[in-house]
């Protein structure tokens, strides 16, 4: 996005995507459950080594030590959909992030939530609505429902102009690239509209 700030305005939305869904509403035992996912101790090590690595290269410190709890991230994601309501998604979207791959915090947990909820602007009595009650839960099961009807399996996901799909980490140039041909075929195609014999 700062690469191509001055010839993109961006407007970016994070939709819901739960890798398990099924997770314990207290989460489990971060080691063991990705562990298991990964098919061995060696290749959680191997994996996590190296994600930690790139998240270097991009500026970023994940510290997989410190994350003890694998988390369900249902009420989360519901917060976030309250945040955008509010334009403060992004400020949140990040602080979960950071609390989570940085300082081990363990998001399963309310009031975890809303002191992250807290710093990133949120009215707390806002905050205290979602936490009472099941707002949002429709909203983001839906949602969930049609990236998977989308064909979607696993995050990071990019969905452009609600048109083209970006699957996986991408370094910072190949998503610069993808920008700039999408440019060109809607180029392409606006000219095709009005010049049918281009098409």
């Amino acid at each position: 996005m700062e690469m191509l700030k001055d010839d993109f305005e961006f407007d970016v939305t994070y939709g819901p995507f739960e890798l398990n869904p099924d997770m314990p509403k207290t989460g489990a035992n971060q080691r063991d459950y990705l562990t298991k996912k990964f098919g061995s101790a060696a290749r959680y090590d191997q994996i996590t080594r190296h994600v930690a690595s790139i998240a270097r290269e991009e500026g970023l410190h994940f510290d997989f030590d410190k994350q003890h709890v694998a988390p369900n991230t249902r009420l989360a994601h519901r917060l976030l959909l309250l945040a955008k309501q509010s334009g403060q998604q992004l400020a949140l979207k990040e602080g979960l992030m950071k609390a989570y791959f940085t300082d081990g915090i363990d998001l399963s947990k309310p009031e975890e939530l809303k002191a992250i909820c807290a710093r990133a602007g949120l009215a707390p009595e806002k905050i205290d609505a979602v936490l009472e009650s099941n707002w949002g839960e429709t909203e983001v099961v839906l949602a969930e429902q049609m990236q998977q009807q989308r064909g979607i399996t696993g995050v990071p996901f990019y969905i452009i102009n609600n048109k083209y799909g970006v699957s996986g980490a991408q370094p910072a140039d190949t998503l610069r690239q993808i920008f700039q041909e999408i440019t060109v075929d809607a180029n392409a195609a606006a000219a095709c509209e009005t010049d049918k014999k281009n098409c």
